[in-house]
């Protein structure tokens, strides 16, 4: 009885531990769904992070463009010695310190070293520039406008690939769990192999098939655990972040039924319409118009204020005197010859921004058809693989009742679970294809974020 009693102890000690065990890996890996992966990815992906800083950066660019507007103003203290003639005088002159004495010959041509404290407090201010700077700030607009276009495609870029990672996973995780079966099903073909050879049944060829195949799904397990481990990585690489040691996604991999499409021109016309990475060149270009209105502008007239008021001191406290002016300049550049490049630069660059819009929209229309017929051969592959796995399970059962009858041969049942394993495995491509075929749709139609099917589906 005693003896019974620690061992009770012992027992309920290790389900104990298991429990807490248990209980700890939960609380460190909690399941990952698809919203909570795209979440994260939007949060901590450097990519999206490289286009938040470009948007920030575009949006600072505003700011210095609109500082033309604004007067400057500079303060300067400067100390300085010696006893150069003219610096002597106009130093003595600015500190109004002269007296009769001071015009001697002997004074003029070899002053004794004088020493002064100029302090200084200048601006100037631009009140007319032909426009330039309104249609600069007009250019850094337009240029932080593409900026935030470009920030919303990088996000939907950043869903897509979370995406493509988690279902990668899904996959990776079903390709394990295949060739798990298929491994227990070939040992299980092994031992019936053998004790057939045992019996007198069977001859030995057929054991040694039985083997080379148990070898195969070996190789196709070792792979696939492989493959796991590796598209773990990539989900990471996805979410720019590390995973919780044991987290895995929690939505199962399995056939989704998503919205209905549009046709392939409805399809082209939208992505055309709606996508952000078109109306960012959009934005760009009318940037570079207004970049070629700016540089001709700097041709023009313009008319400036300036003023300055200085204080010359012997001392640093004081003692000397001090004094202001004030002006206005009108300038006209009659050859400026680095302003009219500045025009044939911009003039270039504004040709190529129009071709540049031209490859993107071409691409464009070609990347929206090919998602179009990716998805609609994806719904087709998809329904074909289901009546091929039916199909293959019922051959290979036939197949198994004839083997174990005796009337076919071990390499023909062979062949039965080889398309019954390549029949299971494509439906599960299938089902991945089809869910990520589907956000890439939505991808080129513009329509990817986080409240779209393709992810709360």
């Amino acid at each position: 009885m005693q003896m019974n009693g620690i061992k009770l102890i012992r027992h309920l000690s290790l389900a104990l531990a298991v429990a807490i065990s248990a209980s700890a890996f939960a609380q460190q890996a909690p399941p990952l769904t698809k919203a909570q992966a795209v979440a994260i990815a939007l949060e901590k992906n450097p990519f999206r992070k490289m286009a938040l800083a470009d948007e920030r950066a575009a949006n600072a660019g505003i700011g210095m463009a609109q500082s033309s507007l604004f007067p400057r103003v500079t303060f300067s203290e400067t100390a300085t010695d010696g006893n150069d003639a003219v610096y002597a005088f106009g130093t003595r002159l600015r500190q109004a310190r002269f007296t009769q004495a001071d015009f001697a010959i002997d004074r003029l041509n070899y002053p004794d070293a004088i020493g002064n404290f100029s302090s200084k407090l200048g601006g100037e201010w631009n009140i007319f520039n032909s426009f330039q700077t309104s249609r600069e700030i007009s250019r850094a607009r337009n240029l932080h406008l593409a900026a935030q276009q470009a920030l919303s495609r990088a996000d939907q870029e950043v869903i897509y690939r979370v995406l493509d990672s988690y279902y990668g996973v899904l996959l990776a995780q079903k390709q394990v769990e295949l060739a798990e079966q298929t491994l227990k099903t070939a040992q299980a073909l092994v031992d019936a192999s053998s004790s057939r050879v045992q019996a007198g049944t069977s001859v030995e060829a057929d054991l040694l098939s039985a083997k080379f195949n148990l070898a195969s799904r070996q190789q196709d397990l070792i792979r696939a655990r492989s493959n796991a481990k590796l598209s773990r990585t990539r989900l990471e690489t996805a979410l720019g972040t590390r995973l919780a040691p044991g987290q895995l996604p929690s939505e199962p991999l399995q056939d989704r039924t998503f919205p209905e499409t549009a046709s392939v021109d409805e399809i082209e016309s939208r992505a055309l319409s709606h996508r952000p990475d078109i109306q960012a060149v959009t934005s760009q270009l009318m940037a570079q118009q207004n970049g070629v209105k700016a540089a001709q502008s700097a041709l023009g007239p313009q008319v400036n204020l300036f003023g300055s008021w200085e204080a010359d001191n012997p001392h640093f406290t004081g003692g000397g005197n001090n004094n202001w002016m004030a002006g206005v300049e009108v300038r006209f550049d009659l050859f400026s010859r680095d302003k009219y490049a500045k025009v044939s630069v911009e003039k270039a660059q504004l040709s190529r921004a129009e071709a540049a819009k031209q490859v993107a929209e071409d691409n464009v229309r070609l990347d929206a058809r090919r998602a179009y017929f990716d998805y609609d051969a994806a719904r087709q592959m998809l329904d074909v693989s289901r009546s091929a796995v039916a199909q293959a399970e019922e051959s290979l059962r036939i197949m198994r009742d004839r083997y174990d009858s005796g009337l076919v041969t071990i390499t023909e049942l062979l062949r039965a679970e080889d398309a019954d394993r390549a029949g299971r495995t494509n439906y599960w491509e299938s089902v991945y294809k089809d869910a990520i075929s589907y956000a890439a749709l939505q991808l080129a139609t513009g329509d990817l974020n986080p409240q779209s099917p393709a992810v709360t589906q």
